[in-house]
């Protein structure tokens, strides 16, 4: 039982650890994002900063949605267009050369 709890303490723990990381890394990520909020801010061309950033936003959007988003086309449906367009009109010969086939009474 002794092993037992020395491996839910040492989970418990780890996980304790975990957490104080992710928040220490949180907090990090937080103050400097707040100071580039406050450097941009303070930049003369700040609106066309924005302005920049929406289209690069939207662009990516596009882009993200283009990739995630469309389905492909069925494997099946693609091989049965192409055999569709392999296949000659009716009442000509399936031959390369173009003669027309022989069948069972033509001979």
């Amino acid at each position: 039982m002794s092993q037992q709890a020395g491996r839910r303490a040492g989970l418990d723990g780890q996980a304790v650890l975990l957490v104080a990381g992710l928040a220490d890394l949180a907090a990090t990520t937080l103050g400097s994002g707040l100071a580039t909020v406050r450097w941009l801010l303070r930049r003369s061309d700040a609106a066309d900063l924005a302005a920049d950033a929406e289209q690069d936003l939207v662009a990516r959007g596009r882009l993200a949605l283009d990739r995630y988003a469309a389905v492909p086309p069925a494997h099946l449906e693609i091989l049965a267009r192409h055999a569709r367009t392999q296949q000659p009109p009716a009442g000509q010969s399936s031959s390369r050369t173009g003669a027309p086939r022989k069948g069972a009474d033509d001979v």
